[in-house]
């Protein structure tokens, strides 16, 4: 079964009409999120050399990533279904290209971006959206009940740029392909059995590239120190401790805006991208941070709200792969933060510094929008 079924049904030519059922409040969610994410990323990065370096660059991302949400939300998603096939291959070249050398950057082991003037550009961020696309587009378009052989092509489906990501190396951003795609898998409808099948296939997958030499060795005390610090090698737990140090000293209302100690002496490595969350734990405390938390809560909510209101079962896809992609994003962010979770380099969504997570999120959310807003059509 191809990826997509061409079809003029439920298109609705009047663009006036789907925009007066814009979700508002996941709008103003997304929107103070993301301010609250400049505001944590100035004082992440205030301290340095060029003080609003960071800040200016992550405001042009912000801009450039809502006029994306808008753009994602105009075009009908009967249309991106319809040129699912394409969204797919689109995709993939840039993972193929960035593990070229000489056109692929590597930074810290890893080779996953491409380095342009004044920015970088990590096409597996921008590969987790078209995915979400091309696997509603297909599960969604089923006529009989999904099964085995539904399963199997879905797997493929992911495997392929999960295999090539997996070249990079970057097993992170793999956890978040394989959450997306089991969370659509298991709302598509597909028997239970075959998808503990699949959970005991990833299981053994993971497995086997922590016990292999797929992983440097950095890379693997990163992803397994959480389970045991104390006999870990130093180095892989040091941001991991420096993080934790920064949230606790915050107690109940924190140490003031730009005045923690942890945020203003640089002690916790990558704070302006992987551990942004200390910033609020350190200087907003526990009530700006459970601030912040509510506000993911509340995108989180408006687009599960979405998925059970969508016309059809492509948006309702939709909408629950971008869901598990949120989701496992603030939950393995956090979780990282507060030593539970393995340090995976996964960004807070609208809130960690990074053009491409930016963009990439924006367009997520933007899909959500346009399942909303034509689920009358």
């Amino acid at each position: 079964m191809s990826l997509a079924t061409p079809s003029t049904r439920f298109r609705s030519p009047d663009m006036s009409a789907a925009w007066r059922h814009v979700d508002l409040a996941l709008v103003a969610a997304a929107a103070l999120t993301a301010l609250f994410g400049l505001a944590m990323v100035y004082s992440a990065t205030a301290h340095g050399d060029e003080p609003t370096e960071f800040l200016e660059k992550q405001v042009i991302f912000t801009t450039v990533g809502a006029a994306v949400m808008a753009a994602t939300a105009a075009v009908d998603y009967v249309k991106l279904r319809d040129w699912a096939r394409l969204v797919y291959v689109v995709a993939l070249l840039p993972l193929v290209a960035v593990l070229i050398p000489g056109v692929g950057s590597e930074h810290k082991g890893i080779r996953a971006w491409f380095d342009l003037p004044g920015f970088q550009v990590q096409p597996s961020e921008i590969a987790k959206v078209a995915l979400i696309v091309a696997g509603a587009s297909y599960l969604g378009t089923t006529v009989e009940r999904p099964g085995l052989r539904h399963l199997l092509t879905t797997l493929a489906l992911f495997g392929v740029p999960m295999g090539l990501i997996m070249l990079q190396p970057d097993l992170g951003t793999n956890l978040v392909f394989g959450v997306v795609m089991v969370g659509m898998v298991v709302v598509s409808g597909i028997p239970a059995r075959y998808l503990v099948a699949v959970f005991l296939v990833g299981v053994i997958g993971v497995v086997g590239v922590l016990t292999s030499d797929t992983l440097d060795e950095y890379q693997r005390d990163r992803l397994t120190s959480f389970i045991d610090p104390d006999s870990s090698d130093s180095a892989a737990v040091y941001n991991t401790k420096q993080a934790q140090i920064a949230i606790s000293s915050g107690g109940i209302v924190g140490q003031g805006y730009l005045e923690g100690r942890q945020t203003k002496g640089g002690y916790v490595p990558e704070q302006q991208t992987d551990f942004i969350f200390t910033v609020a734990g350190e200087e907003l405390g526990f009530l700006g941070s459970a601030f912040l938390l509510s506000l993911l809560g509340l995108i989180v909510w408006r687009i599960w709200r979405t998925a059970v209101l969508a016309r059809d079962q492509v948006g309702r896809l939709i909408c629950v792969g971008v869901l598990c992609m949120v989701a496992f994003h603030v939950f393995q962010n956090v979780g990282m933060s507060l030593g539970i979770m393995p340090v995976t380099g996964i960004p807070l969504p609208l809130v960690s510094y990074g053009g491409s997570s930016t963009l990439a999120m924006f367009a997520a959310l933007g899909l959500v929008l346009n399942v909303h807003m034509r689920r009358f059509s």
